[in-house]
């Protein structure tokens, strides 16, 4: 087989076709998925500066204020970060496999097209104004049935991207036997099981209390148990949107920079972590909310500040990997490597300027889950700051970082000089205008400025009029992040299509000679699902059945807008 392929790629180069490092199946499996991210961040970036100029007063309300955020959340939260996320994933899979079987890709197509029908049913239902439910679609607000069958067919379509994964793992696994599959396929296989155990929550609500709801099936809807459903997905698709760009982290920056990966086996102890501190914890979301008993809001409080345990070992190896690769290059003192770091390579850059945003990220993340501080702003825009610098930064440029190479590399094409300096602004233009808007929501939600809320014509009073330059901010930095958009938009259909021909680098690293063995009960997948379940059915089995036993009469459903 590796004969075969390497005669098709030398064919191939003489002939001028763009060759990619990995296969051509494999490759364009996962730029598929990559366009469609690309094309989320155009609408879900337009949606959101429209959404800010409304709410500040700079223009008229052309589409509605909630109809906007909703796009935006949906486009942003979901539609992007999980079409990129499978489209990385499957070209780490590539790389770290050399080739896909049959059935595997034709299930992942499969996937890929349930996805796209099940995303344009939303997108229309939104663009309709029949599907004004917010990014969290909360009881008792209701959609058209149209719009919760598109996210069904949505989920679904992740779950078969997700079983031609863990097919094409077990495929490797079974032809290499006794050998650790490589670390990003660990990774990506960790962070898909993470999303499909997370989205069983999100499924539930949706198929048997909001679309029953929606096509009159049931007349009313119990909003207490629909948000802890919501919930038990929400708080670990964190997670599934921060575990691809620790991928990156680990394995792509320490090869840009010239280093290695300071430990195999610390890395994949964080990833367990992950799947294991994940679950049992969405009631720091609901903190506010009656009818959960105070003692299981403080249980899951106390396992939200575990999840701080794999944060802080990814920051001791991330820095561990500068600092060795910065004293091979000769640097000296306990910050010398701050200046031997590539910061003319936007695939350091971004990532990098990421990693920093998460600094603080991570700080507001344990006030929002501390059972006191998340009275004072948990309803404010300090939550929308808090959330916009941790997927919105952190995430988001490890992605678009990523993007510059990832394209290039499923494409045949090179990353120019051009496009690099134009990822280098573009990674300016995105700090800044987040910088200047994430700002302006934590201020402001510190003085009480509610989220969730639409055109500010309620500057009346001496309170609210307190805001207007910070809402000012904020429309001066999402116009700045609409630049940015449509700078990474650019690069995106150049890098595709008139870069020139050629051959990337996928960067990988290895190893570091001196770490520890990777142990081999990382790779007991039974038991670690089966403690998984156990700690959400602690987590959660009393507190929802006391949620079902004692329901309040429930909720009509609403359509406000």
């Amino acid at each position: 087989m590796n004969d075969v392929a390497s005669k098709l790629k030398q064919w191939e180069m003489e002939r001028g076709v763009p060759v990619p490092s990995i296969g051509a199946k494999e490759a364009r499996l996962a730029y598929a998925h990559v366009v469609i991210s690309v094309l989320a961040v155009l609408i879900g970036g337009l949606a959101g500066l429209m959404q800010t100029l409304i709410r500040t007063g700079v223009i008229p309300e052309v589409f509605g204020y909630y109809q906007l955020l909703t796009a935006h959340g949906i486009m942003l939260g979901l539609v992007f970060t999980t079409m990129f996320i499978i489209g990385l994933l499957y070209a780490l899979l590539a790389k770290s496999f050399g080739r896909f079987e049959s059935f595997p890709t034709r299930v992942a197509w499969l996937g890929f097209w349930m996805i796209i029908a099940g995303a344009v049913l939303v997108t229309i239902m939104v663009l309709a104004n029949k599907a004004t439910v917010l990014y969290t679609f909360y009881a008792p607000l209701m959609a058209d049935p149209v719009f919760y069958i598109g996210l069904v067919l949505f989920v679904v379509g992740t779950w078969l991207s997700a079983f031609a994964m863990f097919r094409m793992y077990a495929d490797y696994k079974r032809e290499n036997p006794g050998v650790h599959p490589p670390l990003p396929a660990y990774m990506s296989v960790m962070t898909m099981l993470l999303w499909v155990i997370a989205t069983l929550g999100v499924a539930g609500t949706i198929l048997f209390q909001l679309l029953p709801l929606s096509l009159g099936w049931k007349d009313t809807v119990g909003i207490e148990l629909s948000r802890t459903l919501f919930w038990y997905f929400g708080h670990p698709l964190v997670y599934f949107w921060l575990m691809p760009a620790y991928i990156v982290w680990y394995t792509v920056v320490p090869k840009v920079i010239g280093g290695k990966i300071f430990s195999d086996a610390l890395a994949r102890m964080v990833f367990l972590l992950f799947l294991l501190f994940s679950f049992p914890v969405g009631f720091h979301h609901q903190l506010t909310e009656p009818g959960i008993e105070p003692f299981w809001k403080f249980v899951q409080v106390i396992l939200t500040f575990l999840v701080v345990i794999p944060s802080f070992m990814t920051a001791f190896s991330l820095f561990a990997t500068f600092e060795l690769r910065g004293r091979a290059l000769g640097a000296r003192g306990l910050f010398g490597w701050v200046k031997k770091m590539p910061y003319g390579d936007v695939r350091f850059l971004a990532p990098f300027v990421g990693m920093l945003f998460f600094i603080p990220a991570g700080a507001g993340g344990i006030i929002n889950a501390s059972h006191q501080l998340n009275a004072m702003v948990h309803n404010t825009l300090w939550v929308t700051g808090h959330f916009h610098i941790t997927v919105g930064t952190a995430v988001a440029l490890t992605f678009f970082g990523t993007a510059y190479w990832l394209v290039p590399v499923l494409r045949g094409r090179t990353l120019t000089k051009s496009m690099n300096r134009l990822g280098l602004i573009q990674t300016g233009t995105w700090a800044f205008g987040m910088s200047i808007m994430s700002y302006a929501m934590h201020i402001s939600g510190l003085q009480g400025n509610p989220r969730r809320t639409g055109p500010a014509t309620y500057f009346s009073d001496a309170l609210t009029r307190e805001w207007i330059p910070y809402h000012i901010a904020m429309a001066i930095g999402g116009t700045i992040l609409l630049i940015s958009v449509l700078i990474f938009v650019y690069s995106m259909f150049n890098l595709s299509f008139l870069a020139p021909k050629g051959e990337e680098e996928f960067p990988l690293a290895e190893t570091e000679e001196a770490a520890m063995e990777t142990p081999r009960f990382f790779e007991n997948w039974k038991l670690w699902i089966t403690v998984t379940f156990v700690l959400i059915a602690f987590a959660y089995t009393i507190p929802i059945w006391h949620l079902i036993e004692s329901a309040p009469p429930g909720a009509k459903g609403w359509v406000l807008w």
